[in-house]
């Protein structure tokens, strides 16, 4: 009689582990719908990616500084022609 116990068990066991392998399974393709799913809704919002972002950034700043660096040329220069005056 314990053998017929130990083949419910053993069936058991079986049954739990397929159980769970199957939620796990489930789990794994839920999650890639919604990744899909998010990337999708992401890029229909037209944002701009942080690589971008930066590339612009680092533009706007390397002008600001050239702006920055002409304006004291020119105020330089304007004041040795007033001083020549």
């Amino acid at each position: 009689m314990t053998t017929g116990a130990n083949r419910i068990f053993d069936d058991f066991a079986k049954l739990m582990t397929d159980a769970a392998g199957a939620a796990q399974g489930m789990r794994k393709e839920a999650e890639t719908m919604f990744r899909a799913q998010a990337e999708r809704f992401i890029n229909g919002l037209d944002l701009v990616k942080r690589e971008e972002f930066e590339a612009v950034r680092e533009m706007a700043i390397k002008a600001r500084d050239e702006n920055d660096a002409l304006l004291k040329r020119l105020e330089a220069l304007e004041a040795r022609l007033n001083a020549g005056n």
